[in-house]
């Protein structure tokens, strides 16, 4: 993990309130260093992370044959994170998410012919094993996609089980003689007349984890790739869909009951571990049902609903909603944070190409608890809406030919205004939507409030108006956005807090010389506080409260 310096200047950007317009301004603030190692030192590492997510084939091509690769990567782990915490060029991440990288028939790679292997079209192990090194060396985690609820059809041993009944690998999938509908597919090829399970699609059979010879063989998996490779953790694509019971398919009692001893399982191997699940719903207490004795976290995908939701309609009811509804079930903010992934339209599609609500976006996802995940692309503003295809395009480097991904025609083409929208155009613009990444991701990690601390939702007089109060017993940090295209005059705050005694306090800017009002808390309250006269469209502000 890229650790924050201890010497005694840490880089604060600035954004201007006209129009979300960042600047860079560098502040000296003695503690926070200090106080944010020790934050990182007593969480688990995954608590205190952000992540990257990306899709091998579209990152960057070593080997110009039009699909990226994973020496790719390993060349442009500096854009990332270049080691050194001292330096402000690199986006800041922590760890990597690489959607799947074994052999596969599929472009995408959700259905796996070996979990030994690498996609020979990616590299091989040779060249993982040195991309995990070099990450490593920057203090850079890897996890990789890992599919466990069903093979590719053209798994070796799902074309043996498919061939006779009396396969040492039959029992291995799920079968029917009389089964019906969308999940049901004909067995063509064997000479039996069953049909076989698979919840995604034919190409896609579901594993029968009621037969413990699966289970044995997926655990033998999953200590390769921690013990012998050397990962650090997995992502679990489809989670709730492990084992159905009757015409339940999805978060099944007998799913849990896996989940729970696989925990024990790879905890055994190495307690730093980290497992972060896909389970796709809109209710927050799923977080809380697989997370903690089942896997380490799962996606929270109302939060990123909510915080979507806020910045595309310009009203704080999206992201209040979702917070009210996690501080009841799951107040410890243990899940995974995102805006959108490999499975929907990209953020900046969905803002229809706005990039102060972008900017909006990233504030939101950034100065929020969770582990937050960010999609490649989304710091420099890629378009993308389905097909899948198209939300998964090559990374867009430079404004040369395929967007300096790849100097061979690419397996898919870039959109259309990578001219404009690349890494090279905006990494010396202050005011970009790559640098205002940059700059929530260093603030993130510099101020232990922002990196591991509670969360307070803030009452507004004004619903374009987000605030919040972060906390983590030493340090509050007040939160404060302007979600909308109009100016906000005299928008007042109001809350109860827990963590601030009765008193006065003034407001010190993180973003720029932004002069804020003192206030007075009361019998533990304070209502009707106005911080800021008049707030400018789409502005971000962050204050550290001081006792005055």
């Amino acid at each position: 993990m890229k650790k924050p310096s201890l010497f005694l200047v840490i880089l604060s950007f600035v954004f201007i309130v006209s129009c979300g317009t960042p600047y860079i301004q560098t502040k000296t603030i003695s503690e926070t260093a200090e106080a944010t190692q020790a934050a990182v030192s007593d969480s688990p590492w995954w608590r205190t992370a952000v992540f990257y997510e990306i899709f091998v084939r579209s990152f960057y091509d070593s080997d110009d044959d039009g699909i990226g690769d994973l020496n790719g990567i390993t060349e442009k782990l500096d854009y990332l994170n270049d080691g050194n915490p001292d330096t402000k060029t690199d986006l800041g991440i922590d760890a990597i998410w690489l959607m799947p990288i074994h052999p596969s028939p599929s472009y995408h790679g959700y259905d796996v012919m070996n979990y030994y292997a690498i996609n020979s079209e990616y590299g091989t192990m040779e060249d993982f094993n040195n991309l995990l090194s070099e990450a490593h060396k920057r203090g850079i985690k890897i996890i990789i996609d890992m599919v466990l609820n069903h093979t590719s059809s053209q798994h070796p041993f799902f074309i043996d089980a498919r061939n006779s009944d009396e396969s040492d690998y039959h029992d291995w999938y799920v079968w029917s003689e009389t089964g019906k509908g969308n999940y049901w597919h004909d067995n063509t090829v064997g000479p039996s007349a069953k049909q076989y399970y698979g919840y995604f699609c034919d190409c896609m059979p579901d594993l029968n984890y009621l037969n413990p010879d699966v289970t044995e063989q997926m655990e033998k998996v999953v200590n390769y790739w921690i013990s012998d490779v050397g990962v650090d953790g997995f992502r679990i694509d489809a989670a709730k869909h492990l084992i159905e019971e009757g015409e339940k398919v999805e978060n099944t009692q007998q799913t849990h009951d896996w989940f729970k001893q696989f925990y024990t399982f790879y905890k055994d191997i190495n307690p730093d571990t980290y497992v972060v699940g896909e389970v796709a719903s809109s209710d927050a207490r799923m977080t809380t049902l697989y997370s903690g004795d089942q896997m380490d976290m799962v996606f929270n995908f109302e939060i990123a609903q909510g915080f979507v939701n806020s910045t595309k309609g310009e009203s704080n009811s999206g992201v209040t909603s979702a917070i009210s509804f996690i501080e009841n079930d799951a107040p410890d903010w243990n899940f995974a944070t995102f805006l959108t992934n490999h499975d929907q339209n990209r953020i900046m599609s969905v803002l229809n190409g706005n990039v102060d609500k972008a900017k909006v976006a990233a504030a939101l996802l950034l100065t929020s608890p969770g582990t937050p995940f960010i999609y490649y692309g989304e710091e420099i503003g890629m378009l993308g809406t389905k097909p899948d295809e198209d939300i998964r395009r090559p990374m867009q480097w430079t404004a040369e030919d395929n967007a300096g991904f790849s100097s061979a025609t690419p397996w898919r083409l870039p959109d259309s205004n990578f001219s404009t929208v690349n890494v090279d155009e905006q990494k010396d613009l202050p005011e970009s939507l790559l640098n205002t990444y940059k700059t929530l991701i260093d603030l993130r990690k510099s101020h232990p409030a922002l990196l591991n601390g509670n969360l307070l939702a803030v009452k507004t007089s004004n619903k374009s108006a987000y605030a919040a109060l972060r906390n983590d017993g030493d340090e509050t940090i007040l939160v404060l956005i302007n979600l909308s295209k109009s100016i906000l005059e005299d928008s007042a705050l109001s809350w109860e807090s827990p963590f601030l005694q009765d008193g006065k306090y003034r407001l010190t800017s993180l973003l720029g010389n932004i002069i804020a009002s003192s206030f007075t808390i009361e019998n533990s309250e304070i209502s009707g506080y106005i911080p800021i006269n008049t707030i400018s469209p789409y502005s971000i502000s962050l204050f550290v409260i001081e006792t005055d």
